[in-house]
This record gives C-alpha cells, structure tokens and sequence, in this order.
C-alpha cells in the first residue's frame, strides 16, 4: 500500500552500535530517542540489538509502548500537570523545571508506592525548557530534596533544538559547575549529567566532551546518520535507514507559473514560483497532511520537488533520463523532520526490509 515507508532495521541497528559504543569508550550511557518513529516496536529493538542503555520519548502514548523492553524509560519532554500520574506509571525518569510539577509527580509517586526519579533540566541558553535563574535553580534542589518519593537522579540541558545554540566545551562547562555546587552544597551524588542530543556527538570526535558528562539523549543520528550541530554525516553510518516511496498519479507537460492572478493557496500563504519555461510535473498520491515537501530529499537526483498541497505532491521531472508515468514511483531519503511527519501520518503504511 502507498505512499509507504521502507525501514531497514539492520541499518539502525549498526547507526545505534556505531555510535553507542563511541559513546560507551568515552564513559557516557545513551539514551535512545524513539518520538520520531512513534516508538514502533520494531526499530525499538534494533536500538537495543544497538546497545541503548535507556529509552527515551516525549509522549505518554509512546511511553506505553516502551514497556516490558527490559530498559529504563524516560520522559523526555517537561510532563504537563494533568499526565502526571501517566509519567510516574509509564516512566521510571522524567526530565522536569517546574517545582509544583514535581510536587504533583511526588503524590502520583506516593499513590503507587514508587520513587520516581527526574532530571533537572538547566537553561544553558537556547531558551526551551530549563531553569535559567541560578537562584531558582538552588531553591528547587532544595524544594525537591524534601519530596519523599523523588529522586533527584541528576541535572541536565538541552541545545540546538530551538535556538540552534551549539554544544561547547564552555556551556558544558557550566554544567558541571552546578553538578559540582550542588554536591557539595547538600551533600548528595546526581549519577546523571545529561549532555543534551545528537548535537553534542561532535564533541566526541573532536576529543572536547567535557570530563563529567555521562549521558546523552540521541535520536537522529540513529536513524538518519548524523550529528545535529552542523549537519555532518557520521563516518561508517547510514543515511538511507529510512525510505519514502510514494505512487506517480499524474505527469504532463504544463507552464511553471500559473495562469492568473496568484492569491493565498491553501495554507493562507501567497506563494511565489520562478519562470521556468514548459515543465514536465508529475503528480504524487502524498501531501502536506502525511509529509513537509521540504525534508524530501529525492534519490533521483535529476527530480526536484516543486511543492505540495494537503493531498497532492508536485515534481518537476522535466531533466529525467527516465520516462516516468502514473503507477511508477519515486523514492525519497528524509530529513528528521520529514521522517517525523511522515511516520506520524496513519495514511502512510510501513515496511521492514529483511536482512538481505
């Protein structure tokens, strides 16, 4: 059934062995990050075939189907208040800012007869998530060692995913400062400095990983092969794990500018398009509903993508050696953000590839 996408599980399993046993040389325990594929069983057990150490994802949904791995689970995104009771149930970590969120996730605790344990999360200076006021920080240390059924398993930060802020060995720095501080101060061990994402891999390979930082959440280099700072494939890895296929349902010869007045398309935006003469465009059975036309990134690299709307994929197919027609099918690689949308999408199927 199209549009699907192909999985190759072996390959995910090497990308996980690969960079799980760098991280392991270096005394830093992986977390592998499952949000992108939905925690689909499948590939969560090629990440343990891979050699994780934790799962990790940011929805409950997928949390319930993390258990029974055999490995510790995380909540990676800040739990809302009204799922707390979920988190303590489905995770056995949770990464956490807000003190009355802790204080909610202590009483679900106590109602399970559990010990719930958190990651405080530090604002290095991307601005999501994290405490960014070092007096707050050690006020809810304090707060939080007074929580019965909390363990305040460690500290960590996360960089790069919004405002694009790139692991240093300065930032890091910091962070083993509060590690530091906050041992010392209350008399405690946090067994866990979590080194935020994929971005911080190059760190490793430049031989700058700050001594201290003991684990890493890792999602994208994984499945796709590469590091999130500057975009770098990662040498002995795959980038082709993952595979869109989708149907041609048309191909005709037609201007590349519309006729007429040009208004709002269907998104509310006023599109914009470049003279291009006759265009030979085919027509494929995906859209902006299952895909972002912009983490589609054609195996043929003579085909471009010239756009989509909810239902309908445009490709300019004008410079092919080969004559395309309705039935054939084009393949595309992803970006992380193509591969997330596309996964989540119910009217895109799956398909394992066996080992050969």
């Amino acid at each position: 059934m199209y549009p699907r996408i192909m999985i190759d599980l072996k390959k995910i399993e090497e990308n996980t062995k690969k960079i799980s046993s760098k991280c392991h040389a270096n005394g830093i325990k992986v977390a592998g990050v499952t949000k992108v594929f939905c925690a689909d069983s499948p590939i969560v057990d090629a990440y343990i075939k891979g050699g994780v150490d934790y799962l990790a994802d940011s929805r409950v949904q997928n949390l319930k189907r993390l258990q029974n791995k055999g490995l510790p689970v995380y909540m990676l995104r800040l739990p809302m208040p009204s799922e707390a009771s979920e988190v303590v149930e489905f995770s056995d970590i949770s990464l956490n800012s807000e003190i009355e969120t802790i204080r909610l996730l202590n009483l679900s605790a106590k109602e399970q007869n559990k010990t719930h344990g958190i990651i405080l999360m530090i604002d290095l200076g991307d601005l999501r998530e994290g405490i960014f006021n070092e007096e707050e920080l050690f006020e809810t240390v304090s707060k939080i060692l007074k929580l019965k059924h909390i363990e305040l398993a460690g500290i960590g930060t996360n960089l790069t995913c919004y405002g694009g802020v790139i692991p240093t060995g300065e930032n890091f720095g910091k962070l083993i400062d509060y590690k530091n501080i906050i041992e010392k101060q209350y008399g405690i061990n946090l067994s866990l400095i979590s080194g935020g994402n994929s971005s911080s891999l190059y760190l490793l390979d430049d031989n700058k990983m700050p001594y201290g930082i003991n684990m890493l959440r890792v999602g994208e280099a994984f499945v796709l092969g590469r590091e999130t700072t500057y975009g770098n494939a990662i040498e002995g890895t795959y980038d082709d794990a993952f595979i869109l296929e989708v149907e041609i349902i048309e191909v005709k010869a037609k201007p590349s500018l519309p006729i007429g007045k040009i208004g709002m398309d269907a998104f509310g935006n006023k599109p914009v398009f470049q003279d291009k003469g006759i265009m030979t465009r085919g027509i494929c059975g995906i859209g902006r509903q299952d895909i972002e036309p912009d983490g589609l990134i054609c195996c043929d690299e003579r085909i471009a993508v010239v756009g989509a709307s909810s239902d309908h994929l445009i490709v300019d197919l004008t410079n092919c050696q080969q004559a395309y027609k309705p039935g054939d099918f084009l393949r595309f690689k992803l970006t992380y953000g193509g591969l997330l949308k596309a996964f989540t999408s119910e009217y895109v199927s799956k398909l394992y590839l066996s080992d050969d």
